[in-house]
């Protein structure tokens, strides 16, 4: 069976974080209403960072992390014969997926240095919860892609 971060690193790792990236794009661009508009003026802000590398340097930053949070979850449906996807597992199992990738997230802005950064973070956390949940099925297809059921 493995782990997930250990099935993971068995795939191209440019094609995977690639992916998150359009994953990521792809949640943003379906937003709307003031939040949403809002959330994509940030967002085509944050993605000119670092020489229009933030967001890929983010995700590959954040991959292993996320998959070591989501593993527990990963071994449940592997040992289940209840779900035939990680898509489908996931979207049955919401609070705990969203909890276990948002633990990474809360642990880094607790640890940061930035006053700014800790208190613009805990004031969008409620909104990261919904945008998290939101983007589980995309995760699960992109989870089902590279480190499948066998």
């Amino acid at each position: 069976m493995g782990t997930l971060k250990a099935r993971l690193d068995t795939a191209d790792r440019d094609r995977v974080v690639a992916d998150v990236v359009t994953l990521i794009d792809n949640e943003v661009k379906s937003k709307s209403g003031l939040s949403g508009m809002a959330l994509k003026g940030g967002y085509k802000v944050v993605k000119k960072l670092k020489g229009g590398r933030m967001i890929d340097d983010a995700a590959d930053n954040l991959l292993d992390p996320f998959a070591e949070a989501l593993d527990p979850l990963y071994q449940e449906y592997l040992e289940s014969d209840s779900f035939d996807t990680f898509e489908r597992y996931l979207s049955a199992h919401p609070s705990e997926a969203t909890n276990a990738l948002l633990s990474i997230t809360d642990g880094k802005a607790e640890r940061a240095d930035n006053k700014v950064l800790k208190k613009t973070y805990k004031k969008l956390r409620g909104q990261a919860e919904g945008h998290v949940t939101d983007a589980l099925p995309a995760t699960g297809r992109l989870i089902d892609k590279y480190a499948p059921k066998e």
